[in-house]
C-alpha cells in the first residue's frame, strides 16, 4: 500500500491518499479530519502511528506504506 499527501488550495483542505499495490485509489480523507474506518484497509489499531506518519508527509511525494 502507498500513501500521498496532496496539498489543497484556497478554499480546498489538504487530503490524503491510499493506494494499492497497483496504485489505484482505495481511500481518500483530509488530512485534518480524525481516522475512520480504518478497518476497511487493514490499518486497524494503528490510528497513532498513521497520524504521525501523516504529519510527517511531504505534499506530494508517494511512499510506502510501512506502519
Amino acid at each position: 500500500m502507498y500513501i500521498i499527501k496532496v496539498k489543497g488550495k484556497a478554499k480546498i483542505p489538504d487530503y490524503i491518499q491510499l493506494r494499492d499495490s497497483n496504485f489505484v485509489l482505495i481511500a481518500y480523507f483530509r488530512a485534518d479530519r480524525p481516522l475512520k474506518n480504518l478497518d476497511r484497509y487493514g490499518l486497524e489499531g494503528k490510528e497513532d502511528a498513521l497520524a504521525a506518519l501523516i504529519d510527517s508527509l511531504e505534499f506530494g511525494k508517494l511512499q510506502k506504506l510501512e506502519i
